[in-house]
């Protein structure tokens, strides 16, 4: 019966709307005392009745809370035949918790449509290689399913065959689509605007990047942070100091209406409902914009934090080197080119394919008596010439003697912080190329930004050599650079800074990043990085677009602000109404419920601000 009760309170809620407005065109509009009475006294019971289940589940577990109060001086009201208060009081306080659950449920809307984005069904390619539609949870790794244009891609997986854009917003908030062909990876979730493709399941169920956001949000929002434990204790205390003051004003007045009316000014319900819904919408918002903050303690931790520390590689930088600079010498430049890219594509290191991707379309040819020179490079014969492909070391060996222009060439390059591919035909020093990873574009005006919303230290901690930390440091305008930095060396620098009593955000991408990740203060995943970064840390960014770090930043020190903003509204809203009472004649109970009715809509107002916040 009890549960029944409370899953209508809403019909309650209009009935007794109905019965007030019934009882004051009695009054008002007929003269009528008998209908005007009973039309609230009915309204009063009526309303009191989910109130005061809720009063006694709470006392049941020896919790005082706002429902007593409301029960109490309902009760106390009827008792002195103040039925106009008592039934006015009841439907506020249901109406308020009417709009109150309304208005959380669109906060939480960002995570309903994530859930409702997941796909239930998907097309698995059976034994006799035809294609039929199968529940989701049948799909096994290493089955290969077809995807059509506007379907949703139903796992994580590899494109095997065709090609099309995918409509990755669910997973990074980037909605401009999104080329996939084969080899490319997706992602469940995502949405096929054009082609067909068939792709080979890699991570199924609730271990797709698609499930893992769902499960590390909704978890995000379930946590609870410093401000709201701190208003849980208040709570605990508070509401019998509130019931206790309206004992003490009864005792000392003889008047019960007065002292009713003071339990009732003093229910803090905009105070229980401020800080959770900024909280959820700003986790809301977060993941419509591809950054996870994993609970509400991360918000109050990464809002205060003064020094970020980032890794080099993928992080500030886009992880794949290209070609940055490059001279030739002589002539036949493209006769050349050519040879070189024979001899790189028979190799698969990642200078090799930086260089391929730079030539471009050329002529290839046979490749023959092919030496690799461990720690140099590569030698081989190309059309009858002797090619050697590598550094420095290797022009010495092969008896290519460097021009003074191309010494300083290689000078030059160097201190630009590139590693050096050089190429002699026949012992003729003929192309220098420098390649390095390059540095994330717009990366030195997030920085900037970072600086802005009150970072101080912006510090790169690489396993690189020095001078390519310094080169990147002095492009972005760090505070720090350290090269040559072991995954412990890190973490030592980290507790050094925390032990001086700065409070540290690290962003990293790696497995050898997960130490620092999970020592910092706040550790911040890109989310192209590895399971285990992504699962060690309390910030992902979906799709590596370094602008969200701003973003979440930014974010983080919004929903802080605005949770403060609502505590001081729901205090002070119980101390206006509290001293109105004690100290003018102007103060009853159904104003003083009014003015919480609204003081509670006004701050769940200011949370949702929150879902439209943008840097």
């Amino acid at each position: 019966m009890q549960r029944y009760i409370l899953g209508k309170k809403n019909q309650i809620t209009l009935i007794i709307t109905i019965l007030i407005v019934l009882g004051f065109f009695g009054r008002f509009g007929i003269d009528n005392m008998m209908l005007f009475n009973w039309s609230l006294i009915i309204a009063s019971i009526l309303g009191i009745t989910p109130i005061a289940i809720q009063a006694y589940q709470a006392l049941k577990v020896k919790v005082v809370s706002i429902d007593v109060l409301v029960t109490i001086a309902v009760v106390g009201a009827v008792l002195i035949q103040n039925y106009e208060e008592s039934a006015i009081v009841t439907f506020l306080f249901l109406f308020g918790a009417y709009l109150e659950q309304r208005t959380l449920n669109k906060t939480r809307s960002a995570i309903r449509e994530l859930t409702e984005l997941a796909p239930e069904t998907a097309m698995k390619k059976m034994e006799n290689d035809e294609f039929e539609e199968v529940d989701i949870y049948d799909v096994d790794e290493g089955d290969v399913l077809l995807v059509r244009t506007g379907a949703s891609v139903p796992v994580d997986g590899i494109v095997v065959t065709g090609e099309g854009h995918i409509n990755e917003a669910s997973i990074t908030g980037e909605s401009v689509p999104v080329s996939k062909r084969k080899d490319s990876e997706v992602f469940a979730g995502t949405i096929l605007e054009n082609g067909t493709i068939q792709i080979q399941a890699e991570r199924v169920g609730e271990d797709t990047t698609f499930g893992r956001i769902i499960e590390l949000v909704e978890k995000a929002q379930d946590s609870k942070s410093a401000a709201e434990k701190f208003i849980d204790r208040f709570s605990k205390y508070y509401t019998p100091t509130v019931l206790g003051l309206g004992i003490i004003i009864w005792l000392f007045t003889q008047n019960v209406e007065l002292a009713i009316t003071a339990l009732v000014l003093g229910c803090p319900g905009a105070l229980v409902i401020g800080v959770p819904v900024s909280n959820v919408s700003g986790i809301g918002n977060g993941a419509r914009n591809g950054v996870l903050l994993k609970g509400s303690e991360v918000i109050n931790d990464f809002s205060k934090v003064d020094t970020v520390i980032f890794d080099k590689t993928g992080t500030l930088t886009v992880g794949n080197p290209e070609v940055a600079e490059k001279e030739f010498y002589g002539q036949n430049t493209e006769e050349v080119l050519g040879y070189l890219a024979s001899v790189e594509r028979e190799s698969d290191h990642p200078l090799a394919k930086a260089v391929l991707n730079d030539i471009g379309e050329t002529r290839f040819s046979t490749v023959e008596e092919t030496e690799v020179v461990k720690g140099e490079g590569i030698i081989a014969k190309v059309n009858g010439h002797r090619i050697a492909v590598g550094n420095v070391a290797l022009m010495e060996r092969e008896n290519a003697a460097l021009s003074k222009q191309a010494s300083e060439d290689v000078k030059q390059f160097e201190e630009n912080g590139n590693s050096l591919v050089l190429t002699a035909v026949d012992g003729e020093l003929k192309v220098l190329m420098g390649i390095r990873d390059q540095i994330r574009p717009s990366v030195k005006q997030d920085l900037q930004n970072m600086k802005k919303l009150g970072v101080k230290n912006l510090v790169v901690l690489s396993g690189d050599n020095q001078g390519t930390v310094d080169l990147v440091s002095r492009e972005l305008g760090l505070t720090e650079a350290h090269g040559h930095m072991l995954p412990e060396d890190k973490s030592a620098h980290i507790e050094k800074l925390q032990a001086e009593g700065q409070i540290v955000a690290f962003v990293g991408d790696g497995v050898n990043d997960s130490p620092s990740l999970a020592l910092a203060d706040i550790g911040i995943a890109m989310g192209s990085g590895t399971d285990v970064a992504i699962e060690t840390s309390d910030v992902v960014l979906m799709n590596s677009d370094f602008s969200h770090l701003t973003h979440a930043l930014g974010l983080t020190k919004s929903i802080s602000s605005n949770m403060k903003q609502n505590i001081a509204i729901a205090i002070g809203v119980v101390v206006i109404l509290l001293t109105g009472l004690l100290f003018s004649d102007w103060m009853n109970m159904s104003i003083g419920m009014l003015a919480h009715e609204v003081s509670i809509f006004v701050v769940i107002l200011n949370g949702m601000r929150l879902l439209r916040y943008r840097l």
